[in-house]
């Protein structure tokens, strides 16, 4: 099995591009506490490319993925070639889930959230700095703990712990 440090974003690539570009942004910012091995790095997945090329590519970057980050936008959840795919692969690998609301919602978001994850043990926050970095440096162990004990409902951040991180 390949080494797993890498977090996999996944998201709308014709409409929430930006957030993803927002991500980057802060980890490249001497200002902003916020890192993490993007799994985008590893190849190159064209939009030109056949499908099965494309997922042969997604799916590499996957397996070096320890985290999948979903933004969830206004049509995710229609996203069935790719999006969907991926959340299924990370189900199937057991790759922990965050997913992350644009329009800043704390919870599972049903009018957004894609039916693939809507039940998995996810973790569900507003797509704040603070909170994704929170989560990308904790959700890992967290779901781990949760999955041994066979807590596999959804997930938020309480109120303590947003006051506690600062949102």
């Amino acid at each position: 099995m390949a080494y797993r440090n890498k977090t996999y974003v996944s998201f709308d690539g014709d409409k929430d591009i930006q957030y993803y570009y927002l991500m980057k942004a802060w980890k490249a910012s001497d200002h902003v506490d916020f890192n993490f091995y993007d799994a985008h790095d590893l190849n190159i997945a064209r939009d030109s490319s056949q499908e099965a090329s494309i997922k042969g590519q997604l799916s590499e970057r996957l397996r070096s993925a320890k985290l999948v980050v979903v933004l969830i936008g206004e049509s995710t959840k229609y996203l069935t070639k790719f999006v969907k795919w991926e959340m299924e692969q990370a189900i199937r690998l057991d790759i922990p889930i965050i997913a992350v609301n644009l329009n800043n919602h704390n919870g599972v978001d049903d009018l957004r959230c894609p039916p693939t994850i809507r039940n998995q043990l996810c973790l569900h926050i507003p797509f704040k700095q603070k909170a994704l970095e929170w989560a990308i440096d904790n959700w890992t162990s967290i779901h781990g703990d949760l999955k041994a004990q066979n807590k596999i409902e959804p997930r938020v951040l309480s109120k303590d712990l947003s006051r506690k991180i600062g949102l």
